[in-house]
């Protein structure tokens, strides 16, 4: 049976693996490019879930728009469906938070039966993630725009970090479940007028 300090834990190793997921949204950092031109002059391109930035200007901008859009519909589909399987994982990790603090606060049977809503939660945001990763793997490698030199960046890098970890943990508080022996405290009484 679960314990308290399990689902302790592992709500604190979520909670990290959560700031890694926002990380990987937030920082225009998935796939980049650095260079350098004969002059010395350093070039660094970098394409985020929604944001592409560009060392010659200096800005960020919004991505992919439209023109970008004209000549290659299939990597602009899948890319926006990377973003939104991203924000899916988000809403998916807000639910486990609850579903965490739910049972925390539920008692000893609660954290008993708990486990199969937290752990399919944790299951399901990491799958979901785990999906977006593969996706922009799949870009990576098979899209024309991503020549030699392109790289898999940091944002990527959080995200699989990310999704190993709730996989992890979901194995994690199942494995607990099944072989933990049963915390201390109360127990049930038996109804003795039924047997009766």
């Amino acid at each position: 049976m679960t314990r308290q300090s399990v689902y302790i834990g592992a709500l604190v190793v979520f909670l990290v693996s959560c700031a890694l997921t926002l990380a990987s949204i937030v920082k225009p950092r998935w796939i980049s490019w650095d260079s350098e031109t004969p002059g010395g002059q350093h070039i660094h391109y970098t394409y985020g879930l929604h944001h592409r930035c560009s060392s010659l200007t200096g800005t960020c901008d919004y991505f992919p728009r439209t023109q970008d859009c004209h000549n290659d519909r299939y990597f602009c589909s899948m890319w926006r469906s990377v973003g939104f399987l991203m924000s899916f994982a988000v809403v998916i990790e807000g639910m486990t938070l609850i579903a965490f603090i739910v049972v925390l606060v539920g008692g000893k049977q609660k954290r008993e039966q708990g486990w199969t809503v937290v752990s399919g939660l944790l299951l399901l945001a990491g799958l979901i993630q785990c999906a977006g990763m593969a996706i922009i793997a799949f870009l990576y490698d098979n899209d024309d725009r991503f020549f030699p030199g392109w790289k898999l960046d940091i944002s990527w890098i959080l995200c699989t970090t990310s999704w190993s970890i709730l996989v992890v943990l979901a194995s994690g508080i199942a494995a607990s479940a099944f072989f933990l022996p049963s915390e201390g405290g109360y127990e049930l009484i038996p109804d003795t007028e039924r047997e009766e």
